[in-house]
């Protein structure tokens, strides 16, 4: 079982309410989403592992059991170019859950006509393997966001 922290503090809204239907379709896996609170800070890693695919406004981190969690910060934000972001990791690294991996500010990526909800993926997991999945109300950055069976 792998527990899956919030990257961002924020209200839960849930993958259905994000405004990209790859993700509210949950078409790269089940998980959530988080509107991040509106202020600059660091997103950081869901769970133990490797990063293995870090660009600035999205990362994959995968656990020694080969289990992959998505942090998209916010969407359509790979049209800002990095504008925004600034890496706190290196692709390769081995992290904590709880590890900064990018420091970024939310009200920028939205003042530059982006909405920067977060999902949080876990990759080609199937339907029903998420438990403890939280939908709705506030979690602090390194809270329990869900658990992977």
């Amino acid at each position: 079982m792998t527990v899956v922290v919030a990257p961002v503090g924020g209200a839960v809204v849930g993958l259905a309410n994000v405004p990209d239907p790859v993700f509210a379709q949950a078409m790269v896996g089940p998980g959530t989403a988080i509107e991040p609170d509106r202020e600059p800070g660091e997103a950081v890693s869901p769970i133990d592992g490797k990063i293995i695919k870090l660009h600035p406004h999205a990362y994959v981190v995968v656990g020694d059991d080969g289990r992959g969690v998505l942090v998209h910060l916010g969407i359509d934000t790979v049209q800002l170019k990095g504008e925004g972001f600034r890496l706190l990791a290196a692709e390769g690294d081995r992290v904590s859950a709880g590890q900064p991996v990018v420091a970024w500010d939310p009200a920028a990526i939205e003042a530059a006509g982006r909405s920067p909800v977060c999902p949080v993926v876990a990759l080609d997991a199937q339907a029903g393997a998420l438990s403890d999945v939280q939908e709705s109300g506030q979690v602090t950055r390194g809270a329990e966001l869900f658990r992977w069976e």
